[in-house]
């Protein structure tokens, strides 16, 4: 039996959470269940606030600089999770995944320049581009048979327009497609022959359901060394997002020293002290907990797939590879997104992230966030029945 307690129902509220104290800002009401944005219900790993703590019995928190053993916590975690051998020089920290790639984008392309996603994904690939005067090109994921396939034809296509840079979501952020070896080495040989850049999203790569196997595309071979990007993060992993601290690998030194240029240029080269503190211990003593987390999640999965189909059978579940959210097909229904939406929120009082957010591809879809104790997770199911009968 788990000696970690996930079924613990804790408050958050009075915590600045955004999960849970802007609702009202969200959804514009606060009587609504939230099981949207991307954080976990349950505590990390002790280990974590145990340093933590430890580092403020020594109450001055000066400027800090990441130690070695921070680097080698990364490099012994990637070998035993992943079978990834990595350099502890090839390291850069930032303060979040989106920042570091804002930072990418920056430091690879020119204002312009065209900047190749496959949607749905994570909007925040498609803002950073925008912000930063960039042409999003798009080739969009094929929905077959409920399961998100690669459009290879359309994709070398796009590639073909000349397009500098390639952000990846591995996992894949919506839909939980955990991509097989033959798919990236796929990607990155055309990427490879049209002479683009490819960065690897792979912040929800530690949570992968058995059978499947994460692949750090950077570990494919030696040929794709000189043009991959690596953004990885112990924040969804161990429920730490408000530290603020993720690693960007890359063994090419001049694409490292460009991405550090532009770090220095804007002053986000530094993560502060709890997050290089909850980092190491996450990497150094997690792995018993973040295994534990994944029977419970997977749990979910099962228990939720279950109730849809049981009670909610024109909902299509998109059964995830990889993270712990649910991608729900909801266009049986003939619904809009935004009458969904209202449905949701007025009928059903449960609050989940409607699915054009992601892009084209994306509508008729809500995205649900299962990584919660299970009393939460039947009384948000309950909600969905709730609004959609």
């Amino acid at each position: 039996m788990s000696t970690y307690n996930f079924d613990k129902v804790i408050n958050r509220t009075n915590t600045a959470s955004i999960k849970w104290e802007q609702l009202k800002k969200v959804f514009g009401t606060e009587d609504v269940l939230p099981m949207w944005v991307a954080d976990m219900d349950f505590e990390p790993p002790h280990e974590v606030a145990a340093a933590i703590r430890k580092r403020l019995e020594h109450e001055i928190i000066g400027y800090t600089f990441v130690p070695p053993s921070t680097g080698e916590s990364i490099q012994h975690w990637l070998k035993k999770r992943h079978d990834w051998d990595i350099d502890t020089s090839w390291i850069s920290y930032a303060t979040g995944i989106v920042p570091a790639i804002s930072t990418a984008i920056q430091a690879f392309t020119e204002p312009g320049d065209k900047v190749l996603v496959q949607s749905p994904v994570y909007d925040p690939f498609f803002k950073m581009i925008e912000k930063n005067h960039r042409t999003v090109v798009n080739s969009p994921l094929l929905l077959v048979n409920n399961h998100y396939e690669i459009n290879f034809e359309q994709f070398e296509a796009k590639l073909k327009e000349g397009v500098k840079l390639f952000i990846n979501c591995s996992p894949h952020n919506p839909g939980g497609r955990v991509w097989t070896k033959e798919e990236l080495t796929k990607m990155a040989d055309l990427c490879y022959q049209y002479n683009c850049l490819f960065l690897s999203d792979e912040i929800h790569s530690d949570l992968i359901y058995a059978p499947h196997v994460h692949i750090p595309v950077a570990k494919l071979g030696s040929k794709y060394q000189d043009m991959i990007i690596t953004c990885i993060a112990p924040t969804k992993t161990f429920n730490l997002a408000g530290l603020k601290a993720s690693a960007v690998i890359i063994s090419n030194r001049k694409l490292r020293q460009s991405f550090q240029d532009v770090q220095a240029l804007n002053g986000t080269s530094a993560i502060n002290t709890f997050g290089i503190v909850g980092m190491e211990a996450a990497y150094r003593y997690g792995s018993s907990w973040l295994d534990a987390l994944l029977a419970y999640l997977q749990r979910n999965v099962d228990e939720a797939t279950a109730f849809i189909h049981d009670n909610l059978p024109s909902i299509e579940v998109m059964q995830p590879e990889g993270t712990y959210l649910l991608w729900l097909n909801l266009r049986k229904l003939h619904l809009g997104d935004s009458e969904i939406r209202k449905l949701l929120i007025n009928r059903g009082k449960l609050g989940l992230e409607s699915g054009n957010k992601y892009g084209p591809g994306g509508e008729g879809f809500v995205r649900m966030n299962i990584a919660c104790p299970r009393d939460i997770l039947k009384d948000g199911l309950n909600r969905l029945k709730q609004a959609l009968i």
